[in-house]
């Protein structure tokens, strides 16, 4: 399907736009940081926007920010071809991770109207406003509200470590009052999502392309021990009731299940706060998250119990008490076969090496998983950093996912 493409003049285009759009955002330190509703937020929307209009397309907001360009199909009836990522970054992240999605929607698109003119169905790139969870205590906020999952009304009460609430920032943004149209949508046909791994497992294996089966659940919980303050030299081992000790032996713990475990599960503690914190005082208060995932919800709730069970024991042990707050409970989503399908018969004519894979990161296409078919598409990363200024992926494996792109879009929307 694909003809009078150049391969050297596609390298050069997409060299160019991640350079492009990595420069709304950028630091000395050569990360990127673009947070929900940030000047640096809005200026890479508005120049995707910019973009967008000079392909000839017809781009529009909805009201919480998301960002559409529209390629009209000739069957009025229609449902529409979705394409994209998010716009938004970690602090201090890399410039593939979201990015690439809407970089490679963009030059799919430029690619089709150039030489197949108008589609059959209509086709729309998407930028959405947020998935990370970088500024505000939430995630998949713009694909959340595009499915009807999240919505305005419940989100009143979310801050940022600043203090300016969810509502401040939209609006400070132009967005939230209602200028634009709502978010939810009930005309996708599909959804289709090209993404860095952001893992070593394609780089490892010597594959140019992953096609997500399944993107894995996640539970993440807040647990906090509570023991009591003493003087760190005159209270002996075995009259303390140390948090910090508590605390230790339960990450042990789950460091020791998750590893035995043969499944693929995975099991995290990333942050803790101390109190006092003070060196030479006994630890009242530990509180450590803990981050669980895999593809099946009931290894993650049998896992969850069984270590929960073992803390109980080792609080009783230390004179300790315990408590669990549970934030985050998303499910397993399948993507849908026949996208996966089509875009594995592609790679087979192709003669591109390929991987049928599971997703150990959250992304927006689980909340498009429950909502219309989707497919997750990945490309290598280097060493499988990400989230990092050292985030990078060859230009030759970012020019595969691009050629793919355009002919499973050829093939849905053609």
């Amino acid at each position: 399907m694909i003809k009078q493409l150049k391969p050297s003049a596609l390298s050069a285009q997409i060299e160019d736009m991640v350079e492009w759009l990595a420069s709304y955002g950028s630091d000395n330190s050569g990360g990127v940081t673009r947070l929900l509703y940030d000047p640096a937020w809005s200026a890479a929307q508005k120049a995707v926007q910019a973009k967008i209009e000079h392909l000839g397309l017809t781009a529009r907001y909805d009201d919480v920010g998301n960002l559409f360009g529209r390629l009209a199909g000739r069957d009025p009836e229609a449902k529409v071809v979705l394409t994209g990522s998010h716009i938004d970054t970690v602090t201090g992240g890399g410039k593939y991770d979201g990015a690439f999605g809407i970089i490679a929607s963009l030059l799919a698109v430029e690619y089709l109207l150039t030489h197949h003119g108008q589609p059959l169905k209509p086709i729309e790139i998407v930028s959405l406003c947020e998935e990370e969870g970088s500024r505000f205590p939430m995630t998949y906020w713009g694909s959340g509200n595009i499915t009807g999952v999240k919505d305005r009304d419940n989100v009143h009460h979310v801050k940022d470590a600043n203090g300016i609430s969810l509502d401040q920032a939209m609006q400070a943004a132009g967005f939230g009052s209602d200028l634009h149209p709502s978010p939810e949508r009930t005309d996708l046909e599909c959804f289709i999502e090209l993404h860095i791994e952001q893992g070593e497992v394609l780089e490892r294996e010597g594959k140019s392309i992953g096609i997500v089966s399944h993107i894995v659940g996640q539970r993440r919980y807040n647990i906090t021990v509570y023991g009591e303050s003493n003087h760190a030299g005159t209270t002996p081992m075995k009259w303390r009731r140390d948090a910090m000790f508590t605390a230790a032996e339960m990450i042990r713990l789950l460091t020791i299940r998750a590893t035995a475990d043969q499944s693929g599960l995975v099991a995290t503690v990333g942050h803790m706060e101390v109190k006092p914190n003070v060196g030479n005082v006994i630890a009242r208060e530990v509180t450590f998250s803990l981050d669980v995932r895999h593809s099946n919800a009931e290894t993650i709730k049998q896992f969850c119990e069984a270590c929960f069970s073992e803390f109980e024991i080792i609080a009783a042990q230390h004179g300790t008490q315990i408590r669990y707050h549970k934030w985050m409970d998303e499910p397993p989503v399948a993507m849908d076969h026949t996208l996966t399908k089509a875009a594995e018969d592609i790679l087979k004519r192709g003669r591109i090496s390929y991987k049928r894979m599971t997703s150990g990161a959250g992304h927006d296409s689980q909340i498009f998983g429950t909502h219309c078919p989707t497919a997750l598409l990945f490309v290598p990363s280097q060493g499988g950093i990400s989230h990092s200024p050292a985030e990078f992926t060859h230009t030759e494996d970012l020019q595969r996912g691009v050629l793919l792109l355009i002919d499973l879009l050829y093939k849905l929307a053609y």
